[in-house]
C-alpha cells in the first residue's frame, strides 16, 4: 500500500501537504528552505510529506522529491541545467533546452514510479483549463472508471508541460493514453501557488478533515527587478516582456494564497516567501548567474531559520 493510501484511511495521523510554487531559477531559494525542512524532518522529504503538489521550477522539484531525491540530488541537478536553460537566446533554444533538462533528469519515470502522492500544475491552451497530473486514483475527482496515472504521460513531458512559460518556451503537446494530443502551458498561468488545489484534493477527493491537514507553501521569493537599460530609456513601454509576465505569476500567486486564507483558515498553513528588497537582489525568473542563484539559496535557508519552531511542530 502507498504512503497516500496508508494515510487516506489512517483519519487520525496528521496529513502533511508540501506545495511548491513555480518561479523559473528563482526555484534555488526553495530548495534553500527545503534543505532546513529536508534536515529538520530527519528523512528525505517523500516520507514526510503524503501530498507533494508543484508548479513550473516547482514542479521539477515536487516530481523529484516525490520520486525519492533528497534536495542536495536535486540542487546539484538545478546547478547542472537551469543556467545552461536560462542563458539561451531565444524561445526555441530554451525550449530545446528544457526538454534535455527533463529527459536528461527523469528518463522514463512515469507517475507509477512515485512514492507519495503528488500534483503536477499545468494549463491546457485551448481550453483555457488546469490539467493536473496525478499518481493515485484517490486523488480523481471524477472519470475514476478511466483513471491513468499521469494520463499515461511520462514525468518528463508532463514537468517540461508545467513549466512552459509562454512565449519564452513554446507551448508542450503531450499525448495521453487514451490517444488524445493536449496543447499545455506553464501551469503558473492557472495556479503558481498551487497550494488551493493540494488542499482541495486533501479534503474532497481524499476525504480529509480540515483539522487533519499541515501544509507548508514554499515560494520563490519577492525581488527588485533587474534594470533594463534599453527599456529604461523608452518611456512609453513601462514593462518588457519578462516583467509583464513575472507580474502576471506574482499577481496570481498573492490571489492563490489570498483565497486560500478566507475559504480555508481552519487548516493549518505556513507560507515560506519572503520579500527582498535590496537593490543587489535584483533577479527574475530567467537568472542564469550562478553566483546570483546560490545566494537565492542562502536566503531561502535563512528564510526557514524564523519558522523553525512552527515548522517543527507541523512536522512532529
Amino acid at each position: 500500500m502507498s504512503t497516500l493510501q496508508e494515510n487516506a484511511t489512517a483519519t487520525a495521523k496528521p496529513f502533511r501537504i508540501l506545495a511548491l510554487d513555480g518561479g523559473g531559477a528563482k526555484g534555488f531559494y526553495t530548495l534553500g528552505v527545503l534543505k532546513e525542512i529536508e534536515a529538520l524532518a530527519g528523512e528525505r522529504l517523500h516520507r514526510r510529506f503524503d501530498l507533494i503538489f508543484g508548479t513550473s521550477t516547482g514542479a521539477i522539484i515536487a516530481a523529484l522529491l516525490a520520486l525519492g531525491r533528497s534536495v542536495d540530488e536535486i540542487h546539484e541537478t538545478y546547478k547542472q541545467h537551469v543556467p545552461t536553460v536560462m542563458s539561451q537566446r531565444s524561445r526555441g533554444a530554451r525550449t530545446a533546452a528544457l526538454a534535455r533538462l527533463a529527459k536528461d533528469v527523469f528518463g522514463d519515470s512515469t507517475f507509477v514510479d512515485v512514492a507519495t502522492g503528488v500534483g503536477i500544475v499545468t494549463a491546457k491552451w485551448m481550453t483555457e483549463r488546469p490539467m493536473i497530473f496525478k499518481a493515485s486514483i484517490q486523488q480523481a475527482h471524477g472519470s475514476k472508471g478511466t483513471f491513468v496515472p499521469g494520463f499515461g504521460v511520462p514525468i518528463a513531458d508532463a514537468v517540461q508541460a508545467s513549466c512552459s512559460a509562454f512565449p519564452f518556451f513554446d507551448r508542450k503537446i503531450v499525448t495521453t493514453s487514451a490517444g488524445d494530443k493536449i496543447e499545455l502551458v506553464d501551469g503558473g498561468y492557472c495556479a503558481n501557488n498551487p497550494t488551493l488545489y493540494a488542499i482541495a484534493d486533501a479534503l474532497v477527493a481524499l476525504k480529509r478533515s480540515p483539522q487533519d491537514l499541515r501544509v507548508v507553501n514554499v515560494g520563490v521569493g519577492v525581488y527588485p527587478q533587474p534594470r533594463n537599460l534599453l527599456m529604461s530609456l523608452v518611456k512609453m513601454i513601462p514593462f518588457n516582456s519578462i516583467e509583464l509576465l513575472q507580474k502576471t505569476l506574482e499577481i496570481n500567486t498573492q490571489s492563490m494564497d489570498q483565497l486560500r486564507a478566507i475559504l480555508f483558515k481552519d487548516v493549518p498553513t505556513l507560507r515560506i516567501s519572503d520579500t527582498f528588497e535590496r537593490p543587489e537582489m535584483a533577479t527574475d525568473l530567467l537568472e542564469a548567474n550562478l553566483d546570483k542563484l546560490n545566494i537565492l539559496r542562502q536566503r531561502g535557508r535563512e528564510s526557514f531559520a524564523s519558522r523553525e519552531a512552527e515548522l517543527g511542530r507541523l512536522l512532529s
